[in-house]
C-alpha cells in the first residue's frame, strides 16, 4: 500500500467547490474529476483527501491531497497519467511518495488564501474569472491599520457564514498583508484553519473599510460582537485562491 500526496492547481469557475456532491451527479466538483481519472489510470477506485474543501468557483494554486493504492505506477507516470485524464481546468503539479498515516486535511498546520481585486473605473475581461471588481476608490492605508486587529488568536464568529455554525470558532490569524499593485489590491490572509466563508466574509470586511462605510477601529468591535449580520457582506467566491497548505 501506497499513499500519494498530490499537489495541485486549479480554476474553479465552473466547479461546484472541491468536495465530491453524494446526491447529485450533475454537479462537477474538483474531487470527482481526479478520481475519475484515477480509476481510468491505475484501474480501481481511489478516496481522495483534501486538505482544503474550496467552495464554488473558489481557485487554488496549490491545493495538497493524498490517496491510498496498491498501484506500482512509478510518481511521474501517475503526475502525466493523471493529467492527461483531466480537463484543462485542473492541472497535477506535483505528486510524491508520503507516509502511510499522512492525512492531507488532519495534518495541515495552516493555510494561506489570497483574494483578489480589480480596482479600476473599468471592468478586466481577462480577469473577470478570478478577481473581484470594484469601482470605486479603496482607502488602502485604513484597510492596513483594520488588519491588525486580526491578528492572533481570536473568535472569528462574526466572519463565519451564518449558516455554518462550528463548535470551536477560534483561530489564529498568523498574517494579513495587503499589497497594492494598481489596479490589482490582493489580501493574503494566513491562519492554523479557517471558518467557511471566513476568507471572504474578511476581505468583505476590509473593502468596506476601504469605501470608508468601516473605520478601522469599528473591525476590533466586529470581533467582540461575534455576530456575523455586523460585519461585510460576502465577497464573491472568484476573487479566492488558496496558496499555499502548511504542514
Amino acid at each position: 500500500m501506497r499513499n500519494i500526496r498530490l499537489i495541485i492547481e486549479y480554476d474553479g469557475t465552473g466547479f461546484n467547490g472541491w468536495q465530491a456532491q453524494v446526491n447529485s451527479k450533475k454537479l462537477r466538483t474538483i474531487q470527482e474529476e481526479i478520481e475519475k481519472a484515477a480509476k481510468k489510470l491505475l484501474g480501481n477506485k481511489i478516496s481522495l483527501i483534501g486538505a482544503s474543501r474550496t467552495d464554488s468557483g473558489v481557485h487554488a494554486k496549490a491545493q495538497a491531497a493524498n490517496f491510498k493504492t496498491d498501484s506500482n505506477l512509478p510518481l511521474y507516470n501517475i503526475k502525466n497519467g493523471l493529467n492527461s485524464l483531466l480537463p484543462a481546468a485542473i492541472s497535477i503539479v506535483s505528486a510524491e511518495e508520503a507516509a502511510l498515516n499522512f492525512h492531507s486535511r488532519f495534518d495541515s498546520k495552516g493555510k494561506l488564501y489570497k483574494y483578489t481585486i480589480v480596482n479600476r473605473k473599468s471592468r478586466s475581461p481577462l480577469l473577470e474569472k478570478h478577481a473581484d471588481y470594484l469601482s470605486y476608490d479603496l482607502n488602502i492605508s485604513a484597510m492596513r491599520k483594520a488588519c491588525r486587529y486580526l491578528l492572533g488568536k481570536k473568535d472569528f464568529r462574526s466572519f463565519q457564514a451564518s449558516d455554518k455554525k462550528e463548535k470551536d470558532s477560534i483561530r489564529t490569524v498568523k498574517k494579513i498583508e495587503i499589497v497594492s499593485r494598481p489596479p490589482l489590491v490582493e489580501i493574503y490572509v494566513q491562519a492554523d484553519g479557517f471558518l467557511y466563508n471566513m476568507v471572504r466574509n474578511i476581505a468583505g470586511t476590509l473593502i468596506e473599510v476601504g469605501r470608508g462605510r468601516f473605520k478601522p477601529e469599528t473591525v476590533k468591535e466586529i470581533l467582540e460582537k461575534r455576530h456575523r449580520p455586523s460585519a461585510g457582506q460576502t465577497a464573491p467566491a472568484k476573487g479566492l485562491c488558496l496558496e499555499k497548505v502548511f504542514y
